[in-house]
């Protein structure tokens, strides 16, 4: 009903026409301007409904990601909440008197590592800090040999030297006292192990690029395929160690103790040797440096076997 009216006047109709303005023009003329008029209404309206439909369309979205966003944030909330009650928790079973509660804590704090990478730091910071006020001096008993760590902190450098990822700083170690540890594979880049015990300590295939193992105790270790690339092992003791086929290029072995080492296909390339004590050390085979330089700059005897 108001369709037609409308049409009328975008005809150019915009009251009842009189009887000349009738007579100017045919009753289909005004008949098809009416329609042609009726067809624009019908499209605006149509177009209206459409922008309606996006408006409202558009709305339902915005109203959509609004919630969204504060499911997320409520989310990322509990979560950080949760982790925060597993690290308290799991720190809290480090201080336990029973080792099965010691233990549950450790490889708690490693699944929280995993699972949270923002704690990673200080979750190996925590296990590395353990080590160092839990690990005592070596008993020693018939000929001094030590005997192996305790249960819990074999448990913690285990999980330590197992971290999947390098931490922004790898956990300082200095001065722990470990004989007989089991640190086959390890990967402790960049690791400070400086005035350590690793006495007898088993370290093949160990990863320790770049470690700093100033005076460091590796007496009797088994150190064979390990990496120690620009590691530095200054005054190191490495009395009678397996250094067979080991990676020493560039590592800084200066005054290092290595009497009756086995060095058997090692790399030396660019090591330094200065003052290094190769007296009944095993060289043969080794790569990247000569047995008149070696003769130069380290302390050898009749017993040094090339």
């Amino acid at each position: 009903m108001l369709i037609g009216p409308a049409a009328r006047r975008l005809a150019g109709e915009p009251r009842p026409l009189t009887e000349a303005e009738r007579q100017k023009m045919t009753a289909t003329e005004r008949v098809e301007a009416v329609n042609a008029a009726r067809h624009t209404l019908i499209q605006a309206a149509t177009g209206l409904v459409v922008i309606g439909g996006v408006v409202f369309t558009a709305q339902g979205l915005w109203y959509t990601a609004q919630s969204l966003d504060a499911s997320r944030q409520a989310q990322r909330v509990a979560e950080q909440s949760q982790i925060t009650d597993r690290y308290t928790k799991a720190v809290e079973q480090l201080g336990s008197t029973k080792l099965d509660v010691r233990l549950g804590g450790m490889y708690a704090l490693e699944r929280l590592a995993q699972d949270s990478p923002r704690d990673h730091q200080t979750v190996y910071d925590v296990l590395a800090a353990f080590v160092r006020e839990h690990d005592l001096e070596p008993n020693l008993t018939g000929k001094d040999l030590p005997l192996p760590p305790a249960t819990d902190i074999q448990a913690a450098l285990t999980i330590i030297s197992r971290q999947d990822g390098t931490p922004v700083h790898m956990p300082d170690l200095a001065g722990i006292r470990t004989p007989l540890t089991n640190l086959r594979g390890a990967r402790l880049v960049s690791a400070n192990l400086t005035g350590g015990d690793l006495s007898f300590a088993r370290l093949t295939l160990a990863d320790l690029r770049g470690a700093r193992l100033v005076s460091v105790n590796l007496t009797g270790a088994d150190l064979s395929f390990a990496r120690l690339t620009l590691a530095d092992l200054g005054d190191a003791r490495l009395v009678s160690a397996n250094l067979s086929h080991m990676d020493l290029s560039h590592t800084d072995l200066t005054s290092a103790n290595l009497t009756d080492a086995d060095l058997t296909g090692a790399n030396l390339t660019g090591a330094n040797l200065i003052n290094a004590d190769l007296t009944g050390a095993n060289l043969t085979a080794i790569r990247g440096v000569t047995e008149s330089e070696i003769r130069t700059v380290a302390k050898i005897d009749k017993t040094t076997i090339f």
